[in-house]
């Protein structure tokens, strides 16, 4: 088990994609707000250097398409472990064309593609928490049982374990891993129990790191070479009682990032990448 821990946060590359301009309107949304396009384009931006500059990644960025207005929230079209790349298919109908963008870009970076053909299933890659020890999945409105049988079939080295998603869109929306064996959870009785599922499904024992606010648990850990432990997480500024706990994290690179208005159509951190540890003989 240690073996396959080993790698776990290490990545080389990045895929994202733009925002269209048909996000703001179109993009769809669990409460109706009013969003600044150009904030968001401005945010995106900032999450993109970073990637790139601060945290070292090669980025390969795909263009906007004005005709998915939720292009930009690329987690949900793969899901990519190791040299396996398993292409989605997104719960909601409008977003099912996003994947051939990202099955193109994961081809060129020379993944072996598995497709999700089956028409009974679902999986937005939103749905996947994936410890570095078995994937979790969320059973949700966009991901159901035969999404997460057909993962457990793309990943077959990986216990996978199904948690009921009963409260917002994704089993990301109130969790992520914030190091190895760490889990960042919210505080809401929906992700406490959750947790609870996830913990009495594992062979594993997970610590926690709870945050006040569920959205705010949603953050990208990184395990790089020449950084060490990296956490990207969300400001102060939104979300000021969550951002002192993550402070408690000493051993590591802690980077907010300002996500104040793609959250309004539902997209947190992890949403915007797709990312991928390339080694050298792939």
């Amino acid at each position: 088990m240690a073996g396959l821990m080993a790698g776990f946060g290490h990545y080389t590359h990045a895929v994202v994609r733009g925002i269209p301009a048909s996000l703001a309107k179109e993009a769809l949304r669990s409460t109706q707000s009013e969003v600044d396009l150009a904030k968001a384009r401005r945010e995106h931006e900032a999450y993109v250097e970073v990637l790139r500059t601060r945290v070292g990644l090669e980025v390969v960025e795909l263009p906007a398409d004005e005709s998915l207005p939720d292009c930009v929230f690329v987690e949900d079209a793969a899901v990519v472990c190791g040299d396996t790349a398993l292409i989605t298919r997104p719960g909601a109908e409008s977003r099912r064309r996003e994947t051939e963008a990202m099955k193109g870009a994961l081809k060129e970076l020379s993944l072996n593609l598995v497709e999700m053909t089956d028409e009974n299933a679902t999986l937005d890659g939103g749905d996947v928490l994936f410890t570095g020890r078995e994937f979790f999945v969320g059973l949700s409105k966009r991901t159901n049982q035969r999404g997460a049988e057909i993962l457990a079939d793309a990943f077959k080295d990986y216990a996978v374990s199904t948690v009921p998603v009963l409260e917002g869109l994704h089993l990301k929306s109130f969790c992520s891993m914030g190091g190895p064996g760490l889990i960042v959870i919210g505080s809401s009785e929906p992700a406490q129990k959750a947790l609870k599922i996830m913990q009495q499904m594992s062979d594993h024992r997970y610590d926690k790191l709870t945050v006040p606010d569920d959205l705010a648990a949603n953050c990208i850990y990184m395990n790089l070479p020449s950084k060490g432990h990296v956490l990207l997480h969300s400001t102060a500024e939104q979300f000021p009682e969550s951002a002192k706990v993550f402070e408690k994290l000493k051993d590591h690179m802690l980077i907010p990032v300002s996500n104040t208005e793609k959250i309004k159509v539902d997209g947190a951190l992890t949403c915007c990448s797709v990312l991928i540890n390339k080694r050298a003989n792939i």
